[in-house]
């Protein structure tokens, strides 16, 4: 055994795990800043200038990211095998590439090709690939690195946001993302190729690891990816019509605008207790909590009448559960079946939260429509949370399925 505060013969040194997590926060940060929130920022003046309608251009763009979540399962295996220096290295050189077609793109067709790109190359460089590498580099740290990272890249937005605006109105959309694939290919591109250079094990030689195919059929990770996917649905929804429904309640635009930047400072809230968290509960018992809150607070929004300092505190913890539900998806599979295959597992669990999430925007606004009522919706939503939070415990403790597998439990 080694000593605490020593490390393993053979593992990476403190200074190069930081480098590591340094590279890691800057090039999340700016994939995510450019590969999905200039989008947001940039839609209408692309509708304006090419003529397509606001519901063409963002079909392209949630095509794309029905693609991400698709190609996350053939990342998460190329990583497995190969390590995150090469699928993240290449998820940004593609990335680069996608964004530049996106701003070079002569017609529709061509601009919905850049974008299936754009969410291909978002497999490599968002937030999955990177929890692979700290989740085996940082062992038994990896809840600590895993949570810095989720912090500071929870920032993409606030930093690219009015940077996207700013270079829009001067340069124009097109020139924009072409800036943009241009800092891809000099901050991204590099982090990887250099950063990620430290020795990966591909878990195949593990004597005790269980078989991906066991694991994917098996009704614990069915369970558990059921009740993320359920939970990942109600989550996008409502942060994407949250401001309808403030607005349909009588709160004007920039109170709603307010309540839904605090909401996001409630994400980076709740992500700074979840270390602790960590410490205090079991798996099941985090994730569990975390998408009932997630369901009773949507159930708050959907049953307060007002005021509007009540809805907003009810929006502030709503963002704080789905800052804890960001490290719960990061975590839970490592935490059931340890870190030896965690990334072809993970990226078989997070395939369907991410096509929940693609799909989360669309379905909102259906439900709305059907019910003609946005407080339905988060109605709908919280009971959506709730079913996923009760799938939770029908799938037995991680205890129970490392027994099963053969493995004493990783925290004895």
């Amino acid at each position: 055994m080694t000593a605490p505060g020593r490390r393993a013969a053979g593992s990476p040194d403190p200074a190069t795990l930081g480098w590591v997590l340094v590279a890691l926060c800057v090039s999340v940060t700016a994939s995510y800043g450019v590969l999905y929130y200039a989008f947001t920022v940039l839609a209408p003046a692309i509708s304006a200038d090419t003529g397509w309608s606001a519901t063409q251009v963002t079909t392209a763009f949630s095509v794309g990211s029905l693609t991400g979540a698709l190609a996350g399962i053939w990342a998460g295996r190329l990583l497995q095998r190969r390590g995150p220096r090469l699928v993240m290295t290449g998820g940004s050189l593609l990335g680069a590439v996608g964004a530049a077609g996106v701003g070079l793109a002569p017609s529709y067709p061509v601009f919905v090709a850049a974008w299936l790109l754009v969410g291909i190359a978002s497999a490599g460089t968002f937030y999955p690939p990177a929890f692979a590498a700290l989740t085996q580099w940082y062992g038994v740290r990896r809840v600590r690195a895993i949570t810095v990272l989720t912090l500071v890249a929870g920032f993409a937005s606030t930093i690219f946001a009015p940077l996207t605006a700013a270079l829009g109105e001067g340069l124009g959309w097109r020139d924009t993302y072409l800036v943009f694939a241009g800092l891809l290919l000099a901050i991204t591109v590099p982090a990887h190729a250099f950063a990620l250079r430290l020795p990966w094990h591909s878990g195949d030689d593990g004597a005790h690891v269980r078989p991906d195919r066991e694991v994917l059929t098996s009704r614990p990770f069915l369970l558990l990816a059921a009740s993320g996917t359920l939970a990942s649905l109600a989550m996008y929804a409502s942060i994407v019509h949250l401001v309808p429904l403030l607005l349909a309640l009588g709160v004007d635009l920039q109170l709603a605008a307010w309540a839904l930047g605090l909401s996001g400072a409630g994400q980076v809230a709740g992500r700074l207790v979840y270390p602790a968290l960590d410490r205090r509960t079991g798996p099941n018992a985090r994730a569990a909590g975390t998408t009932a809150l997630m369901g009773l607070t949507l159930a708050g929004l959907a049953l307060a009448p007002g005021p509007v300092v009540l809805l907003i505190a009810i929006a502030v913890v709503s963002g704080a559960a789905r800052g804890l539900f960001t490290l719960v998806g990061a975590t839970i599979v490592s935490d059931h079946w340890g870190p030896q295959r965690y990334a072809a597992l993970n990226g078989v669990f997070q395939a369907p939260m991410g096509v929940a999430g693609a799909l989360a925007p669309a379905f909102g606004a259906g439900v709305a429509a059907a019910t003609g009522s946005y407080a339905a919706l988060f109605g709908v939503l919280a009971v959506l949370a709730l079913v996923g939070a009760a799938l939770v415990p029908l799938a037995g403790r991680p205890a129970d399925v490392r027994a099963a597998a053969g493995r004493p439990d990783e925290h004895a």
